[in-house]
Order: structure tokens, then sequence, then C-alpha cells
């Protein structure tokens, strides 16, 4: 390279200034260089580059030529700015400002197609294929936050009866529920929709065509209860249930998955395999094992598996002559209700709000007969008896020992007039249906006579009755 004072003499000051650093910045970048950016040396003599050799540039990169030096006559005047090709070297995260030009997408496109083909043709697991695999994933980041730019969107946002909120987390990993890939919360603006929880990327929320599964909950909160519902690919033109895309059993042109709650097919995109427990599977075969259901089915399930919607005795009356525990958690209910009138009347019970030992399952004190499907997991899984046997012990201790207006409201058996104070809960005893009062069960099935309360009754009715004649006869 020829000195100064032969070539830049006739250069003003400012001039040699603005090609000073552009020499500098040629340097750095040929410096800065990815190993596979730098091509074989060409043979020399004695194996090293002459004084004027110049290592060979990586593709799309300009002539070092053009970056080391201003002829005369091919310089765009003072001070003027010369955009730079965007080669594999580009620093894209730490432009100087005022001197690289920022890449466009298809700029980058061009990059990263450059830097997958050198991948391939570098030796595999090897210290330059590493740096390149970096290289790319770094330009595939830049790509990605310029097709998602992070601008200002709103909070809210309402598609299809999805009410979608604006997530603020940026270190959590989900997958997208429209376009099934990662959603890359460091960069990229995502949504959740808080009835069913569908998660998409901003930019993915114009097509979103699935309703809100939270709507159909709300209007027809029912399961299917017939198990898998198969009617075959056929019924549905060889299409996914929910998506329409072409799919079959080979995988040509996409995989046909079928959902073991509907009987109906999916493709990949809309049944990603997960499991889940089927409501019809535990009603009638008392089969508690997860299968594989779409992600409709999924997000139903998993808003309505909290709902009390199952009446046993009319589903399947025979299950509670084979299942032990079914009988045992519906004495406990029946018990439960019976206690409910004490705490209702009873003035510490509502300031202690014993009633809402039982928030999570309000059905279980408004009647014995509406299950949940988390009821019967729980029942299965023997959850369910213990927690319910803690809380009856709970409430029974508080009418029976703990409070005295409580225990003031027990009965005394008419029969035998005899033993201790009696409530209806116990398991010794027996109630009226009639006028509830309340008996030793011995002494109420052995005595053939009519309840006492209920004669009593019945008289006092009838002296009213002769009484309100009397009075009427002039």
């Amino acid at each position: 390279i020829r000195g100064p004072h032969s070539f830049y003499g006739s250069f003003p000051a400012s001039s040699l200034v603005a090609m000073a650093y552009d020499e500098r910045l040629a340097r750095f970048r040929q410096a800065h260089l990815n190993p596979f950016n730098k091509g074989p040396e060409p043979p020399g003599d004695g194996g090293g580059g002459g004084a004027g050799e110049e290592e060979p540039l990586p593709p799309g990169a300009p002539p070092l030529d053009a970056a080391r030096r201003h002829e005369p006559g091919q310089g765009d005047g003072e001070g003027s700015e010369r955009p730079m090709d965007l080669g594999l070297a580009e620093d894209h995260f730490s432009r100087p400002v005022g001197l690289i030009l920022a890449p466009d997408v298809q700029q980058l496109r061009r990059a990263i197609e450059e830097c997958r083909r050198a991948i391939l043709a570098l030796p595999e697991h090897s210290e330059r294929q590493k740096d390149a695999v970096v290289r790319l994933i770094h330009l595939r980041l830049k790509l990605q936050e310029l097709q998602d730019p992070d601008e200002e969107e709103p909070n809210i946002r309402v598609v299809l009866e999805h009410r979608f909120y604006k997530e603020k987390s940026k270190s959590v990993k989900q997958m997208c529920d429209k376009c099934s890939t990662i959603i890359w919360g460091l960069i990229q603006t995502w949504y959740t929709c808080t009835g069913c929880y569908y998660r998409c990327h901003s930019k993915c929320l114009p097509l979103v065509t699935k309703p809100c599964v939270r709507s159909k909950v709300s209007h027809q909160a029912e399961y299917q209860l017939s198990i898998c519902p198969e009617s075959g690919l056929d019924s549905q033109d060889y299409r996914c249930a929910e998506c329409r895309a072409p799919i079959a059993l080979r995988g040509v042109p996409s995989e046909a998955r079928q959902c073991d709650y509907t009987g109906l097919y999916y493709c990949s995109s809309c049944h990603w395999n997960d499991l889940a427990v089927v409501p019809a599977r535990a009603i009638h075969n008392w089969d508690f094992e997860p299968r594989k259901v779409s992600r409709c089915s999924m997000r139903y399930l998993a808003l309505m598996v909290s709902r009390p919607v199952l009446k046993l005795r009319e589903i399947n009356p025979l299950l509670f002559n084979y299942v032990e525990e079914l009988v045992e958690i519906r004495k406990l209910r029946q018990d439960i209700l019976l206690m409910k009138p004490y705490f209702i009347t009873c003035k510490e019970a509502m300031e202690a709000r014993l009633l809402l030992q039982l928030q999570d399952r309000q059905h279980f004190v408004e009647n014995d007969e509406m299950y949940s499907l988390q009821d019967l997991i729980d029942i299965e899984a023997g959850r369910l008896s213990c927690s319910l046997t803690e809380i009856h012990t709970l409430f029974a201790k508080h009418i029976k020992l703990d409070c005295e207006r409580c225990q003031a409201k027990g009965f005394v058996c008419e029969l035998c007039k005899e033993g201790d104070v009696l409530f209806p809960f116990d398991s010794h005893t027996s109630v009226c249906t009639d006028c509830s009062a309340v008996f030793h069960r011995d002494c109420y099935y052995d005595n053939s006579t009519t309840c006492p309360k209920c004669a009593r009754l019945s008289l006092r009715k009838q002296s009213l009755f002769q009484d309100s004649v009397a009075e009427a006869e002039p």
C-alpha cells in the first residue's frame, strides 16, 4: 500500500480523516470475520503471502480495495457515506450510527441463506461450523425482530369472543396455538386469552379462526358421553375437523391424528398429542387413563373439569354397585347436607365460615347427585375420601361438642326416651321422611306404629280445624 505522501497529499484534511476511519473500519471487519468466512490462502512461494496479496472476502462483502482506499475520480465527494453490502461478517447488533445502513428483510434472508450453505460445506462438529451456527441464530433472531417489531400494541384485543391480554413475561418460552412455532418472549409480542388460555403471536391474531371455548362452556356445558364416536375420514372429506387442511392416515400430505374425546381426525397443527382423561371412559368403564386429544378438546376439558354436570344415578346407576368409594362419598355428602341448616342458623359457624371449607366444591353443599370430572378423578386417586372425611369430622365436632346452640337443636328418641342427644347425621340414627324427627335406628325399625311426632302434628291439625269450624257456626 502506498504511503500518504505519494497518494493522499492532494486531499484535504477532512477527507484524509474520513479515509483513515474507513481504512480502520475495513481492517476491523476483516479481523473479526468468522473462520468459515476466510477462504483458503492461495498457494504462493514459500507458503507465505507477498506484500501485494490480499485475503479472499466472504460472499456478499464489498471488494477490499473499495473499503481500503479511494481512487481519484471514484469517490462520491467529501464526507459522503458509502452503504456497505450485508455480508456474514456484518454486526447487526452494534451498528455505528450514520455509517452502516440498517439491513432490510431481503438482505437478512440472503445472508441467512449464504450462512446455511456455509454450514453445510464445513466439517461436522468443527469449531468453524459451531461459529457459523451461532451467526445463523443471530441472523434469524434479527430477521424475526424486523418481521415482528416491538411496537406499542393494545393490551386487550377481542377476536371471535377471545379476550386476549398482552403478556408481560419476556423469559417464558411458549408455543403459538395458531402457527405451532415457539414464542420468543424476549423479542416477540404475544397474547393469551383469559377465557380458554389460547396463546399466539401478535401477528397471528388476525389469523385466528376458532371461537373461544369458554363461550361454549357457558352456553352448553355438557360432555360427549359416547366413547370415541368415530365416523371415518370420508365423513370429514379427508380434511382436518378444525382448520380443514388436507390429511390422510399415511401422513401424505399431513398426518391424521384422532381425538379420543370427539372421535374426529385433526392435522398435526391442531392435534399436538396432548393427554387428558376422557369423561365417557371414566363414567362407563371407570377408566382414567389419559388419552390423546386435540388442542380444542384439551382446552374444553380443562375448562369443564371442575363443573358439576355429571348425574351418575341417571347416566350409570350400576356404578355405585361396583365402586365402593362412590357409596362412601355419597353418604358423606348426605351428612353434610344435613349439617348445613345448623351452620346457617349458627352465629359462631357463620363467623368461622365453616362452609368455606368446601368452597372448591360448592355443589357438595347444594345436592348429593351432581359430580364433576375432577371429583371422579380424586375419588379414583383416593384424595377426595380423605379430605371429605376430615371436613365431615370438623363439622360434626362443632355441632356436637363446640357449640351449645347447635347442641340444643339435637333430638331425643321419642320411642325409647333413652340415650344421648341424637343428630340426623349420626350413623346409628334414622330420620322420619315426613317430619324430620330423629330416632335410634333399632327403635325406628322395630316399632311398627307411626312416628310419634307425626301423630302429634296430625292431632294438632285436627284440633285447629275443629276450633275453626266451631267459631264459624252461628
